[in-house]
């Protein structure tokens, strides 16, 4: 039987706790975690000296600050960053984002074509050297930042155990090594993952679905659309790490054939390309395409009901199969929700078995063109969150690429299926 994989220390509940909900009290810490006081003074000030938390104590007798002694707030350091990646057809981007969620320092490299894997790599390593001496020579007076790991979101299937691509159809990248060549590439532990699953997971923590359990969530982009799934709490992996692909959920048996072989897929049939066209906007202008729907032009609104209904029908398909509290609409698609208002809703219900959609709620993405950036470095922060003794190998930001770090990109499968749980 598989070894069951350890269950977190005290010190990395803290930590995590901190990470995902803070700032907050050390009281709350205490509560929430149900370690006595004590310990959680202990561990606290533990993580204080390894930098991974910092104690702000409230004045006395300030707004909000109670009778009696105020509890010190705990908040994430924002100088213990992770390198969040994205790779998509139009551009490459990396970004340093703190362990409080602050994005440090990004560069963007446009792409005239998709990269090939190898060209992805290379862009990626090039532009993490580059962020990294931007971030160096830009640092304030708190000291030098420190990187822990690399997460990297493709729009594709990824396997978890490695970090290789099955199939990223629109960058046209089959049964492609990416972690490894970049760990090769950068000398840093890397973590790559589908980018609508880590979307999901950013947007469970720090957007429209903070909090909620059971979340499905949609994004709408560059590469189609991509899907991902939190149910109880957990993202939905798969055996694979492929789970969430609601893209290609069927929706239209008279529809177009799909760059996957099949037929009538929701990304053919509700595409950010062809609302754009029918708007008269660049693909990529989300503004100019709010605006150009609120005109109302007939042959627009005529586009908009075919993707509704369209989007509808996913929608209703992924309800009935995990009966999420919330659904989560990002990219052209969260354009689209706003402009229909409760159109959405209204044809999902109608569709649903009584009861499915009693509490269902649709909303717009709330972390903007950021959301893959932080989903992505939750997956470079899992090694320090599962374990924060790791932050005694993480580097200098300047420090160069030489191999030092050791990297992680095979797992067992207990681990990964643990792992899923940010991924």
């Amino acid at each position: 039987m598989a070894q069951q994989p350890a269950a977190p220390s005290n010190a990395a509940r803290v930590l995590r706790l901190v990470h995902e909900d803070g700032p907050i009290t050390r009281a709350e810490v205490t509560r929430r975690t149900g370690l006595n006081r004590s310990t959680t003074l202990a561990l606290v000030g533990e993580l204080v000296e390894l930098g991974l938390l910092h104690e702000d104590v409230p004045v006395t007798g300030a707004p909000g600050s109670g009778v009696g002694r105020p509890s010190p707030v705990v908040r994430a350091a924002a100088d213990v960053v992770a390198a969040a990646v994205t790779v998509e057809i139009d551009a490459v981007e990396v970004a340093l984002v703190g362990l409080d969620g602050t994005v440090r320092a990004r560069l963007v490299e446009p792409q005239h074509r998709p990269p090939t894997a190898a060209e992805a790599v290379e862009t990626v390593g090039a532009l993490l050297d580059a962020v990294r001496t931007t971030a160096d020579r830009s640092r304030d007076r708190t000291g030098a930042l420190r990187l822990v790991g690399v997460g990297v979101a493709v729009p594709g299937t990824v396997r978890v155990e490695d970090g290789s691509v099955q199939y990223a159809p629109h960058l046209g990248w089959h049964d492609e090594p990416l972690a490894g060549p970049l760990a090769d590439r950068t000398g840093l532990p890397i973590r790559a993952a589908n980018d609508a699953n880590l979307g999901a997971w950013a947007e469970r923590l720090a957007g429209s679905g903070r909090g909620v359990d059971d979340l499905v969530y949609l994004n709408g982009g560059a590469s189609g659309i991509g899907g991902g799934v939190i149910t109880g709490g957990r993202p939905l992996s798969g055996a694979d790490g492929y789970a969430g692909e609601l893209g290609h959920t069927f929706v239209a048996a008279n529809g177009v054939r799909c760059h996957c072989g099949a037929v009538g897929c929701l990304e053919t049939e509700a595409s950010r390309e062809a609302l754009a066209t029918a708007a008269g906007t660049a693909p990529d202008d989300l503004v100019g395409l709010a605006v150009a729907l609120a005109a109302g032009r007939p042959e627009t609104e005529r586009v908009v009901d075919r993707q509704v209904a369209a989007l509808a029908t996913a929608l209703r398909n992924a309800i009935h199969t995990v009966n999420p509290e919330v659904v989560v609409l990002g990219g052209f698609l969260g354009v689209l929700l706003e402009h229909v208002g409760d159109r959405i809703v209204d044809a999902v219900r109608a569709q649903s078995m009584t009861g499915m959609t009693d509490r269902l709620r649709i909303v717009p993405a709330a972390l903007g063109s950021d959301v893959l950036l932080h989903g992505a470095a939750e997956i470079g922060f899992r090694d320090l969150l599962r374990n924060p003794l790791a932050v005694t190998t993480a580097v200098p930001v300047s420090a160069p690429a030489d191999g030092a770090v050791p990297t992680t990109t095979q797992h067992d499968r207990d681990d990964a299926v643990e792992e899923a749980r940010t991924a």
